[in-house]
């Protein structure tokens, strides 16, 4: 492994993860429903906003296959990766100038910084191959996401301070201290993402590549219908997909609607904030103790326990009434969701042919963002449908039961076996020219 990139791969995780954290999941929710969208009531912002990371996730579900076919082609994913950043970064800067009743312009940036949180994501899990062998990975993935919840759980905290105690850092409300943290936000983003602009790796181009951008669409679009086509020769990866589809859903949407979720059942957004606190800080130890047990006893069994909490923690939190109920789960959920992430991508990335990760990654987008929809859109319509958003978050079940289902079929090693044999073909149709995993990597900066 070239350990300068591998670091610079996982410190991007510690960059972005400010995002998830403060705008996602804890900050942006709060602030929709008491200023964006003040003018409406609390069950239609909730809905509104559950529709808005739907029309997100589509929009990066059109983009991603494409970009990842054409940076498989280029070699270039690094540079992907800093478009997508870059525009995340200036979308979550401009929620600093929302105002009361602005929830459509609220909206709109969320969408334009899903497409940039989200995108730039599809580039840096197909890195993960590019840069670790296949023994290896499960650790390296999981280190990620524990290094994710620390960063992500720094700025948070002090993003909270500026929010409760805003004349500290010289502001004179918390509304102030609200929009200094978006500002924060995106200073840690790009402060962060430095390093993997400049280490990020980077594999030979493909022969006779077209030197214009219409040369490389047209190329792009031809090998992602062969990638549909050969899609179909990898059972178990597609297997695995159908499972990602459900649970990944589940995951997202509690996620995304968690703090909006308590807000509408009278928790303050002082607890709202510190469970969440907890959530990253419970996260970055378990992260790492689960993902050593994945990389010892295999990626799949670890998985299949953490949707099994997940299915509880969703019972728990339809009876859930007050803020010590909130707190528990935020643990039950630090436990579980760095593992169940990071476990998901290595899978992945150990059942794709090595010299495609970054089209089938985004096949893998296209489809999860297209599956992703469904969550916020159902728990945002069985909220409006029943007047009462507990059985929006009951109704998630489903998606982790369905998960846990289609993973139970997957055969992991016949899938390894699949992948490998399809890299070997792709040596003898490039001519020896298609680079394997950790061989003809340079890094570049």
């Amino acid at each position: 492994m070239e350990k300068r990139a591998v670091k610079a791969w996982i410190m991007y995780d510690w960059a972005n993860s400010a995002y998830a954290t403060t705008v996602l999941a804890a900050v942006l929710p709060v602030f929709y429903a008491s200023v964006a969208a003040a003018t409406l009531d609390a069950d239609t912002a909730a809905s509104y906003l559950a529709y808005t990371h739907s029309i997100g996730m589509l929009c990066v579900a059109l983009l991603t296959p494409l970009l990842g076919t054409l940076s498989d082609l280029s070699g270039r994913k690094g540079d992907f990766l800093r478009v997508f950043a870059l525009i995340g970064i200036m979308a979550t800067l401009g929620f600093s100038i929302v105002g009361e009743g602005d929830w459509l312009l609220a909206s709109v940036l969320l969408i334009i910084s899903t497409i940039g949180f989200a995108g730039g994501n599809t580039f840096y899990d197909a890195m993960l191959p590019d840069l670790v062998p296949i023994e290896r990975r499960e650790m390296i993935s999981s280190k990620g996401y524990a290094y994710g919840y620390i960063g992500g759980g720094l700025l948070l905290a002090l993003n909270l301070f500026m929010i409760q105690q805003p004349s500290w850092f010289g502001l004179d409300s918390t509304l102030a201290g609200t929009r200094l943290a978006f500002v924060s936000v995106a200073i840690w983003w790009l402060l962060f993402s430095i390093p993997i602009f400049r280490f990020a790796p980077r594999r030979p181009a493909a022969r006779d590549l077209p030197q214009s951008w219409g040369g490389y669409a047209r190329v792009g679009v031809r090998r992602l219908r062969q990638t549909f086509k050969q899609m179909l020769r990898f059972p178990q990866l597609i297997r695995m997909l159908v499972a990602f589809w459900f649970f990944n859903d589940g995951i997202n949407t509690i996620i995304l609607m968690a703090t909006i979720y308590g807000t509408s059942i009278g928790i303050g957004t002082t607890d709202l904030m510190l469970a969440l606190l907890i959530t990253q800080f419970v996260g970055f130890p378990c992260t790492l103790l689960l993902g050593a047990w994945a990389q010892r006893w295999g990626a799949k069994p670890i998985l299949l326990v953490s949707l099994s909490v997940y299915i509880c923690i969703v019972i728990l939190g339809y009876f859930m009434t007050e803020a010590l109920h909130f707190y528990i789960l935020a643990g039950l959920v630090g436990v579980v969701q760095g593992v169940s992430q990071s476990t998901a991508r290595s899978l992945f990335s150990n059942l794709m042919p090595s010299g495609r990760t970054g089209e089938y990654f985004g096949f893998v987008n296209i489809t999860g963002k297209f599956s992703s929809i469904f969550g916020p859109f159902v728990f945002g319509l069985v909220g409006q449908l029943t007047g009462s958003s507990r059985w929006g978050i009951l109704s998630l079940i489903f998606f982790f039961v369905a998960g846990i289902a289609f993973l139970l079929t997957v055969k992991v090693q016949q899938g390894i076996s699949d992948a490998k044999l399809a890299d070997q073909e792709d040596q003898k149709q490039w001519g020896g020219h298609a680079p394997k995993v950790g061989s003809d990597i340079n890094v570049s900066g």
